[in-house]
């Protein structure tokens, strides 16, 4: 019995000597954890980023879309004064100019252009023929009030499309009826009006929803409650328009073969359309339009500078692959199939980051 006693005794005292050493061990590593903790655990201050979304990149597109309206509608009405070829040139033109920060704008379909009704207003397609015919048939004054209460597809931009250039071949300016031009210049102060509405919305002499993006997360914001709920707001705008472009403006022709759900069918615009569409994409996530901001770029590589750099080159990617569609778009749905699966495929994969990768990093951040 004192044999087993001094074996046990001896056996308590190693195994508590043991069990100090283990605790002190755990102990200093949980020091050294807090000394230098992970990085991608801190909080991230994302004001300047909403600020600069909200105001160099919305604010910034809207207001220069609003400048292009008016050039557009000073060079239709000089079309009206003095219809000449020279005149329709000029004027489809600005219109084509006008589409780029419009379809760019396309990345942040959200707020004022969604609840009072702008987008649809400005840029519902397909456009019917036999339904613009019957306006320009009927013998309604087409008055700017007229046009403003006749149905999205009877007017906006592809209305204005129509009568502009027709069937992609050059139109000639002595082909334009009195009639049309009325409808045309009608038509573009209505559009001028909405583009006005719009950048109003989110000026600081206007409703100032830059404002109301810029400080997420403060208090009495009732919209935005969190930093994280606007920076999820950026990201689901960039989704919104990859699908779209996607699985709806390439695809929906490309599957039904159908040249009369290509969107900038009359102008051959529809490559264009669809690369400014990813290029708005570009500018959310970069920060930036006419100027450099800072974006949510700064954000992703603070966390995963690989998946930085990966979606900057989809992204890439996805515009040179949809520039390499032969023009125009409406003959390469039937003709150049391998190259409308190939911008197909290179627009999904950006949609793909953003969903899998993008939105759920944001959604696991912690932000201040």
């Amino acid at each position: 019995m004192k044999f087993y006693k001094e074996v046990t005794t001896k056996n308590i005292w190693t195994l508590f000597c043991c069990l100090l050493l283990t605790f002190t061990f755990i102990i200093g590593c949980g020091d050294d954890g807090d000394d230098e903790p992970d990085p991608t655990d801190e909080a991230y201050d994302a004001a300047t980023m909403l600020n600069d979304f909200a105001n160099t990149v919305v604010l910034a597109t809207y207001s220069d879309l609003d400048s292009k309206a008016g050039d557009l509608l000073a060079a239709v009405k000089a079309l009206e004064v003095d219809t000449t070829q020279a005149n329709l040139e000029k004027a489809q033109q600005a219109w084509i100019a006008t589409r780029t920060p419009w379809e760019q704008s396309e990345a942040f379909l959200f707020g004022p252009v969604d609840t009072q009704g702008l987008d649809p207003a400005l840029d519902s397609w397909p456009v019917d023929h036999v339904n613009l015919q019957s306006v320009l048939d009927s013998g309604d004054d087409l008055t700017v009030d007229y046009v403003a209460g006749l149905e999205d597809t009877q007017k906006g931009f592809h209305t204005i499309e129509f009568l502009l250039f027709r069937e992609g071949d050059q139109r000639k300016a002595d082909d334009i009826t009195e009639r049309e031009l009325q409808y045309l210049v009608s038509t573009i102060m209505n559009l001028k009006d909405s583009t006005s509405q719009l950048r109003l919305a989110w000026a600081p002499e206007g409703e100032n929803f830059s404002n109301t993006v810029a400080s997420a997360g403060e208090e009495r914001n009732a919209v935005y409650p969190s930093q994280s709920a606007g920076v999820q707001e950026m990201v689901n705008g960039m989704i919104t328009i990859a699908d779209e472009v996607a699985n709806g403006k390439i695809s929906d022709p490309y599957n039904e073969e159908d040249t009369t759900l290509v969107e900038s069918q009359f102008s051959f615009n529809s490559i264009t359309d669809f690369q400014e569409n990813i290029r708005g994409i570009q500018n959310v996530y970069m920060g930036k339009f006419k100027s450099d901001g800072q974006g949510l770029n700064e954000f992703v590589s603070s966390k995963n500078t690989e998946l930085d750099s990966r979606f900057q080159s989809e992204v890439q990617k996805a515009i040179d692959t949809i520039g390499a569609i032969p023009d125009p778009f409406r003959d390469s749905i039937t003709g150049n199939r391998p190259a409308v699966q190939a911008a197909i495929d290179a627009v999904s994969k950006v949609q793909l980051t953003l969903e899998q990768d993008i939105l759920l990093l944001v959604q696991g951040s912690e932000f201040n």
